[in-house]
């Protein structure tokens, strides 16, 4: 009996973080797809543009992922509660607050864009080219952050198959269209940028599509004066708030990871660069768990089953333990090798050796934070979670200032190892608190 409920356990685990793990593998397929589409042009200036271009969206929509996540927490909660009325508002909030911040940035994109090149110091070139992708791109800012509450809505309906094929379909689109602008009709960086924007569309009516064909029978529910009451809207707002500083901090800390080691020369920069690749094929694993996470236990919350929350946060944090040893060892044997098919640099392949260590902490340090992420989302316990991140990255710049002219980049990555170790250490101690005053 106890095996069968732990294999009905793990089972609704994978049919939720499987398709979101595919899912997180495509997305940095759309900018790899632009970088080696202009990679092929002759020139540079192309990849330097697509590279200054893409970060500074992925800066703008990583900091609007509230709208994904907060999503993800509330439905799911409503979901269990089976409130058919609140689950269809929700996605309404959602996409509407995600469109009102699309017209927000299209507003204001020249001082955006002035804003960055404050900040950013490039050639000439590169900019002219970098500002013709930033004015295509901008206005997929609907689609991007419409996209965010169909997929939060998606994984708190316990669904993450959709989001795994709008991701796909934005993949091949973006294959198809961007290859016919720059090789049929000669249009270089403004074809990369016009084929993302109609793949970027595509997801977003795709996402419409989808719920209009399987989720028909919630657009009778809805009541448009029930949408913006009082209330609600405040709940809405202030779990998403939370989110926003959060994310706030992880991109500060982000950024001046990569700041940081670019201040002590080219090597170390490309050293770090390459050593955080393995950081980031391992949260694209985590980060599926965590969105399992979000839905199972804002769904076991709603449906005050306290039972089979305990049994999901269990399951998780089995599943993040064997996960984590599995890339720790996957990383000792092979991460060298995988390093090398990145570059062939000897200097920057030798110097890593001395690092390399780091990059072993790194599965072990920071699985937790991940699920407990995920937990928390789907608990809605965003202000615990903000505080977490805040001790964390006030850690992070204390280790760091403390020691980098004595350790040097080892310093800054002494400060990241405990950042990742302390999100999951505190969020230890609340989430026990959490899971039963949830309930």
């Amino acid at each position: 009996m106890i095996k069968k409920k732990t294999t009905s356990e793990n089972r609704r685990i994978l049919q939720i973080a499987v398709p979101s793990i595919i899912s997180n593998i495509t997305v940095p397929l759309l900018g790899l797809i632009d970088v080696t589409i202009v990679g092929h042009l002759g020139s540079p200036a192309y990849i330097g543009a697509i590279a200054v271009g893409g970060m500074l969206f992925n800066i703008i929509y990583w900091i609007f992922g509230f709208l994904r996540m907060g999503t993800s927490g509330m439905t799911s909660q409503a979901y269990g509660q089976h409130d058919l009325n609140e689950i269809n508002r929700l996605l309404i909030r959602s996409v509407g607050v995600g469109l009102f911040i699309a017209v927000c940035l299209l507003i204001l994109q020249y001082p955006i864009l002035h804003l960055a090149f404050t900040l950013i110091q490039t050639t000439e070139e590169v900019k002219q080219l970098a500002m013709t992708y930033f004015y295509i791109c901008i206005w997929g800012a609907p689609a991007m952050l419409g996209l965010y509450g169909f997929a939060g809505w998606f994984i708190g309906m316990q669904n993450s198959r959709f989001p795994m094929y709008i991701a796909i379909t934005q993949n091949i689109v973006n294959i198809i269209a961007s290859l016919s602008f720059v090789y049929l009709l000669d249009m270089k960086v403004a074809g990369v940028a016009t084929g993302t924007l109609i793949a970027q569309y595509a997801g977003f009516f795709m996402a419409i599509l989808l719920y209009m064909r399987y989720y028909s029978t919630l657009r009778k529910r809805i009541i448009w004066k029930d949408i913006i009451q009082k209330q609600a809207m405040y709940r809405f707002f202030q779990v998403n708030r939370d989110i926003f500083f959060r994310t706030l901090c992880l991109v500060i800390v982000t950024m001046f990871f990569t700041s940081a080691g670019a201040a002590q020369g080219e090597v170390v920069l490309a050293v770090n660069t390459l050593l955080m690749q393995l950081f980031t094929l391992f949260s694209y694993i985590m980060d599926g768990f965590a969105y399992a996470g979000e839905a199972l236990a804002g769904r076991y919350i709603g449906a005050r089953n306290q039972t089979a929350l305990h049994n999901t946060v269990n399951h998780l944090f089995y599943w993040g333990i064997g996960l984590s040893a599995a890339f720790t060892l996957l990383y000792a044997t092979g991460g060298k090798g995988f390093l090398g098919l990145l570059t062939n640099d000897i200097s920057v392949i030798n110097a890593s050796d001395t690092y390399f260590y780091w990059a072993l902490a790194i599965p072990l340090a920071g699985f937790s934070a991940f699920l407990w992420d995920g937990v928390f989302i789907g608990a809605t316990a965003t202000r615990q979670m903000l505080y977490s991140m805040l001790v964390a990255s006030v850690s992070f710049f204390i280790i760091y200032y403390a020691f980098h002219n004595l350790l040097g980049n080892h310093a800054l990555w002494l400060a990241f190892i405990t950042y990742l170790s302390l999100r999951g250490i505190v969020q230890t101690f609340i989430g026990r608190e959490i899971v039963k005053k949830t309930i």
